[in-house]
């Protein structure tokens, strides 16, 4: 099963801090592994910040307001865009038809000029699974999936994009049991 574009929420029995009540996109999934970013956990950064630390003076003050994301525990450091038009940056992968992550500056230098894509996010870290890693927990209840929607990235508050994925699904994460049930 290809979980690409797909989001992954976190079952209120999930104890790791990294993913406690999280919305995660998978990017990339195959045998080898997966990699996603969490979409709901804003840091006390905006884009502005990024994007001046970079020597990029954003033109448009909605693109410096934007807040940035905690993306996941593995290279804090490092910065990735997800973004709709997933076009030829210079490092994009296309994570479903009208999705993309952008690891490289050239979207950066664009958004700070007003000439890049209309709805993005931006986030620092990632989330990786080895092989089986993810399909595991998930065969453990730690997580849910489901098809990822665009709206629910770009036009829902950090904060209510978990609840909103959840609600989609008609479940209430606040009443969801921590027993599964095998027959």
């Amino acid at each position: 099963m290809d979980l690409r574009n797909h989001f992954l929420l976190s079952m209120p029995t999930l104890e790791d801090p990294n993913f406690q009540r999280t919305l995660g996109l998978i990017c990339d999934h195959s045998a080898q592994g997966a990699m996603g970013i969490v979409v709901n956990r804003p840091l006390a950064l905006t884009a502005g910040e990024i994007l001046s630390h970079l020597g990029i003076d954003p033109v448009a003050n909605s693109v410096a307001r934007q807040p940035v994301l905690y993306g996941g525990p593995v290279e804090p450091e490092r910065g990735f865009v997800v973004h709709e038009e997933p076009r030829s940056w210079e490092a994009t992968l296309q994570v479903g038809e009208h999705l993309g992550i952008t690891t490289s500056r050239d979207i950066l230098d664009a958004l700070g000029r007003g000439e890049g894509p209309a709805r993005f996010l931006i986030t620092l870290g990632y989330s990786g699974w080895g092989a089986g890693q993810l399909e595991a927990e998930l065969a453990s209840n730690a997580w849910l999936t489901c098809p990822a929607e665009v709206d629910i990235l770009f036009e829902h508050p950090p904060e209510a994009r978990l609840e909103t994925a959840a609600a989609r699904m008609g479940i209430d994460l606040d009443l969801v049991s921590a027993d599964a049930g095998h027959a």
